[in-house]
């Protein structure tokens, strides 16, 4: 049976070029091309998709929140981001939201089934140096002693995001913020989002600049 493929993609040329890669090969099926996640959110479940390939900056919903959405929704689908930056610290958060690897815009046809053959057979496509990112916040996550969601929230007030839109984020509401906020001030002992953001900072629990 074909594996089935949808592409979200804001740049046309580079969704529909994707497209036409992918319908070369046999055992894949693009089933849908999308722009935004907001249109690929709806008919999801109806496309039932092995493989979603995401773009990471998007108009409205970026991917990393696309990501997370998709995996609540299709805990066995695998996503895989396509990017620029094999670096980039948004390649990482992606993954951190449940992403199973990423693939380079600019890959040539046999890496990108390559890396989408990989993903299908239980490996996570990725270099060396995201890899090592990985690794890293693992090891640094132990030692801290606030959960996933806080380090996520702390995170994201770290680059400067409103309670509104982490609340839109992580489609929870401001109230939840807030209480998640005063959990990260209780275990870290401080009375400010500066407080926090600088301890976090120098533990590496987060990365951005303190307020």
């Amino acid at each position: 049976m074909k594996k089935r493929i949808i592409i979200i993609e804001d740049n046309s040329s580079i969704r529909e070029g994707f497209s036409a890669v992918l319908d070369t090969v046999e055992s894949y099926e693009v089933v849908n091309l999308y722009g935004n996640c907001e249109d690929a959110l709806t008919s999801i479940e109806k496309d039932n998709p092995d493989i979603v390939l995401m773009d990471i900056e998007l108009p409205g919903m970026d991917g990393i929140a696309g990501t997370a959405r998709i995996k609540k929704q299709l805990p066995n689908c695998i996503v895989l981001i396509i990017t620029v930056l094999e670096d980039s610290e948004k390649v990482f958060r992606s993954l951190c939201a449940g992403a199973g690897g990423y693939i380079v815009k600019n890959s040539n046809i046999s890496e990108i089934v390559q890396n989408i053959d990989e993903a299908l057979a239980g490996g996570a496509p990725m270099s060396l140096s995201i890899a090592k990112m990985v690794v890293q916040s693992f090891r640094q996550q132990q030692d801290s002693p606030l959960t996933e969601r806080e380090t996520e929230v702390l995170q994201s007030i770290a680059e400067g995001k409103s309670y509104s839109k982490i609340a839109l984020d992580l489609f929870v509401s401001k109230e939840t913020i807030r209480t998640h906020i005063k959990n990260i001030y209780r275990k870290l002992e401080v009375s400010s989002k500066a407080d926090a953001i600088k301890i976090a900072n120098s533990n590496k629990w987060v990365t951005g600049r303190p307020l």
